[in-house]
């Protein structure tokens, strides 16, 4: 065997065969995503794709969603391929197969590989931003009481390190239209103003904001706007630069389903000298994104699993799997919107939200309530109490199946009345 016959044997990244889903992807060839949506037979098959626990009905996949099988088992592929050679691989064939999954993850969201980096989730891309920015005392930053609290903890970091000034505005639950939102985000702004941050969607209630309407406002005001799009990659249709904005976090072990600890930060590229990094590597140059990227040591066989989620995702397809998860959402959430006691968090309106929704019962606090779907009805949930936002979080996935959420839905008009 040459050595490159060796050292291509040893990585990770040679396709697995999955042709138990490609010939279950033939059953709805020819058929539009809201049609194959509602074909329940496709999709009970599909979760046969993943191996789902039978001792509670899974509705808190928002954090962190189980891979599929095929997924699963490139991963434990991986990791035994490394551990087989340990430091050989690690010194000779990493940062190549690495770069092949940072290309895959680019296209996937449409940007050049120039411009983004694979790291471990949300939280490390986006502070990583806020603690590399060069901020002056009372300098600026704009946000909303929903945004997570990671974020929320480093822009506070920042202001007791360096006198920045966080003014934090509060999203409506159920606005009128996108311009009600762009307005209370420019009211926020002033010649101080240095960055805004908002959600793609927000993690607590679901709501999808209008970023493009709002990056475009904030540019003209002359003010950075860093994305928080931890629950958008893999949950619905989109391209990065179409956003408009200037920095872009996600994590990979959510809505796309890689397994964990992996996430990606985007910088367009004419930002990306005058950032800080967090770790120092003086490797690359100032305007090279991965100067940003020092791991140290890391879990590699993650980011190499990368393109088999990715394959996995893309042979379901972004369309039909977006059309899915909305279609569960409203499928339990219309079924109990109008029931006396119960409040719905999330917009009604189908282009506000996919996936994630939020449901709360009046007179019974959030955990609660979570905990009686819990031990009562066996459904697990994950309770929220923040802001304006009073409830559960429900986030189903490609597996769930209608049933379970017909006893979701018993269970809210149980305790509703």
């Amino acid at each position: 065997m040459t050595k490159r016959d060796f050292l291509r044997s040893i990585t990770g990244l040679s396709a697995l065969p999955f042709t138990p889903l490609e010939t279950l992807l033939q059953s709805v060839a020819g058929k539009s995503p809201l049609q194959t949506a509602q074909e329940e037979s496709f999709w009970t098959e599909l979760r046969s794709h993943f191996t789902v626990t039978n001792e509670f009905i899974h509705l808190e996949n928002g954090y962190y969603v189980l891979a599929p099988n095929e997924v699963m088992d490139a991963f434990v592929d991986h990791v035994r391929n490394v551990n087989r050679v340990s430091s050989y691989y690690m010194r000779t064939r990493q940062f190549d197969d690495k770069l092949i999954a940072r290309q895959q993850l680019a296209t996937l969201v449409g940007c050049p590989v120039e411009e983004l980096i694979i790291t471990r989730n949300t939280t490390e891309s986006l502070d990583t931003i806020i603690s590399g920015i060069d901020w002056k005392p009372g300098d600026e930053a704009v946000m909303a009481v929903q945004d997570y609290g990671a974020m929320l903890d480093m822009f506070a970091q920042q202001a007791r390190r360096y006198g920045i000034v966080n003014k934090q505005i509060s999203l409506p639950n159920h606005p009128k239209s996108d311009e009600e939102i762009v307005a209370l985000y420019e009211g926020a702004i002033t010649p101080k103003t240095r960055l805004l941050m908002l959600c793609h969607i927000v993690n607590i209630t679901g709501q999808i904001l209008p970023v493009r309407k709002i990056a475009d406002m904030a540019h003209r005001h002359g003010v950075e706007v860093m994305v928080d799009g931890a629950h958008a990659v893999g949950h619905f249709d989109f391209k990065i630069p179409d956003l408009g904005c200037d920095y872009y976090g996600s994590s990979l072990h959510k809505w796309l389903g890689n397994p964990l600890g992996a996430g990606l930060l985007y910088v367009r590229r004419d930002k990306i000298k005058n950032i800080w990094p967090m770790f120092a590597d003086a490797g690359y140059p100032d305007d090279d994104i991965r100067k940003l990227n020092h791991t140290g040591t890391h879990p590699v066989h993650t980011d190499l699993t990368l393109p088999d989620t990715i394959r996995f995702h893309n042979m379901v397809g972004i369309a039909r799997k977006e059309a899915r998860l909305r279609y569960l959402q409203t499928y339990w959430a219309s079924k109990v919107r109008s029931l006396p006691n119960i409040i719905l968090n999330t917009p009604a309106d189908p282009t506000r939200a996919c996936a994630i929704a939020n449901v709360g019962v009046r007179g019974m606090a959030p955990g609660q309530l979570a905990k009686t779907l819990l031990d009562k009805y066996h459904i697990w949930t994950v309770a929220i109490s923040n802001a304006n936002v009073q409830g559960v979080r429900v986030t189903p996935h490609l597996f769930t199946t209608t049933a379970e959420l017909d006893s979701f839905v018993k269970a809210l008009t149980e305790l509703a009345a």
